[in-house]
């Protein structure tokens, strides 16, 4: 079977990359072992967050770096043996994190972001999945007066620089607009309103899938291990046979490291781990909600209200540990009465994330008709589709839609 290119890993990158190259006219196969949008991309909080114009930096005061020292932060906590694996990456975050660097991180960052929902109604449009999608914003609660005066600060100062646009909500605001919440506990809120969100993320995954499947796609389930270069391009292995194509995209999430270092890449990658869980028969909120001092979010989805907890350093085959889900567990049911968990165990999944914070779009440095469409931190499901048109643009060789410059892999070259 002979195809152009071959896309590795069907989450919201590789599935959004192999569409937006099918719908170029591009003979495109898409390779898994499992299914579209079951691993990651089923597993996170479902928001398109157009306000996610600055990444989210190495914190540097003082105080904060303490309490994550003794882990018990609930945004962050670490397994010793995830930090030994990945300290050198870090190291290199934390001098990413600068105020300078970051700056310009931002920068090039909200150049994509900018695209997010506006590339996203493309495809909700060619896949019929509007009733899967919500653009009712995204709310950050804030439980101190001090907190809501510092995000409300700086979200003047983003609406100045990138045009995103917040509502401040005192708490007597906030309980007409949530009466389930216990305004007791909180000062107020930003409601971001640019920003929408899916009542299930995989299935919405899904739907570009089998957009993709519709516009002349193929789909086989097979191991990314199994990549090899040959004289003409790529092969792969899959339960249909042998799979050739001139061109490869690796898009395995935090997968991708492993594979790329198979073929001799080392790039200062590293994940970070998330737990989530649905709860039924208690209270419910109309929009999804961050609790911006604890570190959590609070999703209303088709399964029930859905309970993303934050970041977790550990290896990503590590044992799952329950502290974390337990610690955004107690914290929610300050705000609301919960009800019950639907699954006997949570869902675990692994974000891919880079020093630099932002993504790795384009050409592999070393191999000819390899790229690259991953570490997308928080925001995999954000930048989706305005990523593979990114790719798309730097494959078919014409001017990308937004600087590809800040976004190549090269950056990371020795």
């Amino acid at each position: 079977m002979a195809n152009e290119t071959l896309v590795l890993g069907a989450g919201i990158i590789g599935t959004c990359t192999a569409l937006e190259l099918a719908l170029r006219g591009h003979q495109v196969i898409l390779v898994d072992r499992r299914a579209p949008g079951c691993e990651t991309s089923y597993g996170n909080a479902g928001i398109i967050q157009r306000e996610a114009v600055e990444p989210y930096a190495f914190p540097r005061e003082l105080m904060t770096l303490l309490s994550a020292a003794v882990n018990r932060r609930l945004d962050v906590r670490y397994q010793l043996a995830g930090l030994w694996q990945v300290w050198p990456s870090l190291l290199r975050y934390w001098w990413h994190s600068a105020p300078h660097r970051h700056q310009l991180i931002s920068q090039a960052y909200a150049s994509l972001i900018a695209h997010s929902t506006s590339e996203h109604q493309r495809f909700i449009v060619l896949a019929d999945a509007e009733d899967l999608v919500r653009r009712d914003g995204l709310r950050m609660i804030y439980r101190t007066q001090e907190a809501l005066d510092r995000a409300a600060v700086a979200s003047e100062r983003l609406a100045d620089h990138y045009g995103v646009v917040s509502v401040a909500m005192g708490w007597g605001a906030l309980s007409r607009a949530e009466p389930s919440l216990n305004a007791a506990v909180l000062a107020g809120a930003l409601h971001w309103t640019d920003s929408w969100s899916s009542s299930d993320p995989g299935a919405l995954v899904e739907r570009y899938f089998r957009s993709f499947l519709q516009h002349g796609g193929h789909w086989a389930q097979g191991e990314a291990d199994t990549l090899r270069e040959t004289q003409a391009g790529w092969r792969v292995e899959t339960k249909d046979g042998t799979v050739h194509a001139q061109h490869a995209v690796l898009a395995l999430g935090p997968w991708a490291d492993r594979h790329a270092r198979r073929l001799g890449y080392r790039l200062p990658l590293f994940t970070k781990r998330g737990y989530h869980q649905h709860y039924v028969g208690g209270s419910t909120i109309g929009v999804p909600t961050l609790d911006a001092e604890r570190g959590y979010v609070l999703a209303p989805q088709s399964r029930g209200l859905r309970l993303t907890t934050g970041a977790e350093l550990a290896p990503r085959a590590a044992p799952p540990s329950p502290v974390q889900l337990i610690g955004a567990e107690t914290q929610a049911r300050q705000l609301l009465n919960l009800g019950k968990p639907v699954e006997l165990q949570p869902w675990l999944g692994a974000r891919p994330c880079s020093a630099d914070m932002k993504p790795l779009i384009g050409p592999a440095p070393r191999h000819a008709g390899l790229w690259f469409n991953f570490a997308h931190g928080h925001q995999g499901f954000t930048l989706g589709p305005a990523s593979a048109r990114l790719l798309a643009d730097q494959m078919e060789g014409i001017q990308p839609f937004v600087n590809a410059t800040p976004f190549l892999p090269n950056r990371f070259r020795k």
